[in-house]
């Protein structure tokens, strides 16, 4: 007999029908959350090599998420998931789409970098919440007041990704709108959550704090949290842990180090580096290489945006006239 496949909004429509029934079904919504939250469930999107594909599926998938949070909202697994879904959305099918549009659609990139802002503080804040529900009385905690450090002490390794996803969420929030004054004040405790999840488990998701931080470090302020002297440092640790098999330590540090520093040189031979990586090497991985080489490649593309001067294969040296 031929197997028989559930629609797509099939599967939707039941999760409503569960989670819309009486009490009795509690039972039933928790083991659809754990079989949804479980380990290896997220590798059926970052292992795909398709990024259209996810990025069709991905809105579906949010707001079946969200569905079961309503009735679920205790539910750390589904905390995490949701809120990390949005963050990984608004970052690699809004903000980056965004970036590659060409500067005569500056009003369309705009709208789609607010956009991304909110999809990434709607994921943060439902982290943050499950921070609090873990910990009640850590959304009120300050670095500030030395309220926050004891609320970090009591956190255990498996309290990492919610704390990467948090920070990671709203950080990228404020890197769209440097100006946001409430958010500003607010990356020293988010900094804290970082470093926090570092001394936890520097290992975390191969590496993925140590990109975190080449980016952080080197473009937030020293009053803030920003040290230009670890980049270095954490770009290598990057490379180690993913065992040289990702491609976005390269483009992070070409994007957050190179260009600043008007090194071409090393920002070409880097985004070299992470389009000559086998996507197919590490297959839990495919998504995130795939669209980390798209990156690195329209930067390439669109090198002479970026530099006042560079020498092109041919030796001839290009002037940016805009400059």
């Amino acid at each position: 007999m031929k197997p028989r496949f559930i629609p797509v909004w099939g599967v939707f429509c039941a999760v409503l029908v569960v989670c819309s029934a009486c009490s009795v079904n509690k039972m039933a919504i928790r083991a659809v959350s754990n079989a949804l939250t479980g380990e290896g469930s997220n590798t059926v999107f970052t292992g795909d090599s398709d990024p259209e594909l996810v990025g069709d599926a991905l809105p579906f998938a949010i707001k079946m998420y969200e569905t079961l949070l309503s009735s679920n909202p205790e539910h750390q697994g589904l905390i995490l998931t949701t809120g990390s879904l949005f963050i990984m959305y608004a970052n690699a099918f809004i903000q980056g789409p965004a970036e590659f549009l060409p500067v005569t659609e500056y009003e369309n990139r705009l709208a789609a970098l607010e956009r991304a802002k909110k999809f990434y503080l709607r994921g943060a804040e439902i982290l943050y919440g499950g921070l609090d529900k873990k910990y009640p009385g850590f959304s009120g905690a300050s670095s500030l007041d030395g309220t926050l450090e004891p609320y970090l002490a009591r956190m255990k390794k498996a309290d990492v990704p919610l704390l990467y996803w948090t920070a990671a969420g709203y950080l990228a929030a404020y890197s769209l709108d440097p100006f946001d004054l409430v958010l500003g004040r607010r990356v020293p405790d988010l900094m804290f959550l970082m470093d926090r999840a570092y001394a936890l488990d520097p290992d975390f998701n191969h590496g993925a704090l140590d990109e975190f931080y080449i980016l952080a470090l080197s473009s937030l302020p020293e009053s803030i949290g920003g040290d230009k002297t670890r980049v270095e440092t954490h770009f290598n640790r990057a490379l180690e842990k993913s065992r040289g098999l990702l491609a976005g330590p390269y483009v992070s540090y070409a994007q957050a180090v190179s260009i600043p520093a008007q090194d071409y040189d090393t920002f070409k031979a880097y985004l070299e580096k992470a389009l000559a990586l086998d996507v197919d090497a590490d297959p839990g991985s495919r998504l995130l290489n795939v669209i980390a080489q798209r990156k690195a490649q329209s930067l390439l593309d669109t090198a002479s945006d970026y530099f006042l001067d560079i020498d092109t294969t041919d030796g001839e040296e290009w002037v940016n006239d805009e400059y």
